[in-house]
């Protein structure tokens, strides 16, 4: 039974895998290429030099290169995850360029910001969806994984550090428009790869400290109908013992739950958290369809 759901897991991820590769390759042939769009990455390198070489065969050649690269300072196991989509990425960005060629006709926007926010949206959801197989399509991520190993750089900052040399180098080729484009499909790619990854949060945790720890718990239980959890604490200025009340509240019940968490004690200390997966507990257990 275990080695059949392991089997499910593994052919979902490697939809997702094709899935956004795809996305993620029409996406170039569609909006990036066309426009001069440089966010990044080998396929913004190939953007900048297309004057000197195809853009396809850039991404092939580079593609080649950098995951021998990988092989030799990174490992076979660092790699082993960048192989099935380093391969699938030009072979799609091959595939969707007769496709790109049919749509683009009808994708002409009078503002330049529309094509902006509709390539952030399909980068995005493309890159989300690969990251959460846990797969990459190699190309850049191998000198950023090079330079978290051998600089000692996070790989947020080495990731940051090598998209903004590139697209301030495109910056030269195509204008500063262009750049502050760049910045704004990112800023909407990290937003919805951050919301794919993690999910949107339909829950709230609160921690309560309260003098009137029982009528609280009382709500809880009767007007929430759900459990919570009791953690001792101890005050780091008085050094009192005390109680820090934990329960977990849909959002819908959020306002509410505080205005009568206030209502019982105005001077309750309460921290709110956003809450993205919650499995198990009284209400999970009561209504599992929650």
């Amino acid at each position: 039974m275990e080695d059949k759901k392991n089997n499910t897991k593994k052919i979902y991820r490697i939809i997702g895998l094709i899935a956004g590769t795809f996305i993620l390759a029409l996406n170039y042939n569609l909006f990036l290429l066309p426009n001069n769009l440089v966010i990044g990455g080998t396929s913004g390198l190939s953007i900048i030099f297309k004057n000197f070489i195809d853009p396809t065969i850039f991404i092939y050649v580079a593609t080649f290169i950098l995951l021998i690269v990988s092989f030799v300072f990174l490992g076979y196991d660092a790699t082993k995850k960048t192989i099935v989509g380093s391969l699938l990425y030009p072979l799609f960005v091959t595939f969707t360029k007769p496709i790109a060629a049919v749509i683009l006709p009808n994708l002409v926007f009078e503002e330049f910001i529309v094509t902006a926010i509709l390539t952030g949206v399909f980068y995005g959801v493309a890159n989300g969806i690969i990251f959460k197989t846990g797969f990459t399509t190699g190309g850049s991520d191998v000198i950023i994984k090079m330079l978290t190993k051998y600089l000692k750089t996070p790989e947020g900052k080495s990731s940051t550090y090598m998209n903004a040399v590139i697209i301030l180098i495109a910056g030269f080729s195509f204008g500063l428009p262009r750049v502050v484009y760049a910045f704004f499909v990112l800023f909407i790619s990290t937003y919805l790869i951050d919301k794919i990854m993690i999910g949107i949060s339909d829950s709230k945790v609160f921690y309560i400290y309260t003098k009137n720890s029982s009528k609280i718990r009382e709500v809880i239980l009767e007007e929430l109908k759900t459990g919570y959890t009791i953690l001792p604490t101890l005050g780091g200025y008085s050094h009192d013992n005390g109680e820090l009340i934990m329960c977990v509240v849909n959002t819908n019940d959020y306002y509410l739950f505080k205005e009568l968490v206030l209502n019982i004690d105005p001077e309750a200390f309460i921290v709110v958290n956003d809450c993205y997966d919650v499995n198990g507990g009284v209400k999970k257990k009561n209504l599992p369809f929650i």
